[in-house]
């Protein structure tokens, strides 16, 4: 971001200054098949985007917004896929309630690895054995195996305070994180496609080299890729000259 964008923001230079800003990106989805091994599909082009510099309850309310529009009202059933942080679940209770939450099986593997580095560290033995069991039990709904195996080769060591630490993203999101029934349902356990959004909305239009944006430059330009990316020209078009209409003000025409 340019620097005046940036004044008085905390960041992770060195002097404790920010270079960047966080930008949010959401989707919604609509999922009816799966394949031949039992896999959900998306729906054909039913992923639309949109995104915010703004709070995290302001993107509550946009894919609230976005639901609705996309008809969750007749919805079978509502799945926010999240990475398991409080501020997400939170809003996630509030904007869709009865919905069902489940933790991105990538942001859970990430906390298995913490979880094994603060147990037995990366280079031991039992870390590349413990990785691989754990990684199945995961998705045999087994998380709370993995908690009470943690503590009991924890118990009485030095690592004890670092691994408990590391167990309390998996006690807190133990019904987040019953893989095995949420695949049995045929239910998406990974967020990869807002992941591949974020590098394809975001990232190849705003982070390359030599950029430098201003707030309002970069959120319209990212509101255009989530609208391009969603398929909603069209739409946009006529929302614009609808409201120029309404102001009784015509569209400038072309030279």
């Amino acid at each position: 971001m340019r620097k005046e964008e940036l004044a008085g923001r905390k960041g992770k230079q060195e002097d404790g200054s920010a270079k960047t800003r966080q930008a949010y990106l959401g989707c919604v989805f609509t999922q009816h098949k799966r394949d031949e091994k039992g896999r959900p599909i998306r729906d054909h082009q039913s992923t639309s985007y949109l995104s915010t510099f703004g709070t995290i309850e302001e993107l509550g309310l946009l894919l609230r917004w976005e639901a609705r529009r996309r008809g969750s009202g007749t919805a079978g059933r509502i799945i926010l896929l999240i990475d398991g942080a409080l501020g997400l679940e939170h809003h996630g209770l509030i904007n869709f309630p009865g919905c069902l939450q489940i933790v991105d099986f990538y942001h859970a593997m990430e906390h298995l690895k913490e979880l094994l580095e603060a147990l037995w560290g990366h280079g031991h033995p039992e870390f590349k054995k413990l990785h691989g069991q754990w990684t199945r039990l995961l998705l045999k709904d087994g998380v709370e195996k993995i908690i009470e195996q943690a503590r009991a080769q924890s118990r009485g060591r030095s690592v004890e305070a670092a691994v408990n630490k590391a167990l309390n993203y998996f006690e807190h999101n133990i019904q987040r994180m019953q893989y095995g029934t949420f695949r049995k349902k045929g239910y998406f356990i990974g967020s990869g496609v807002v992941e591949a959004g974020c590098k394809a909305a975001i990232g190849a239009r705003c982070k390359q080299s030599g950029m430098f944006w201003s707030e309002a430059g970069a959120e319209n330009v990212l509101a255009l890729r989530c609208i391009e990316r969603s398929r909603q020209w069209d739409n946009f078009w006529k929302s614009r000259a609808n409201d120029h209409a309404a102001r009784n003000d015509a569209l400038s025409l072309a030279a």
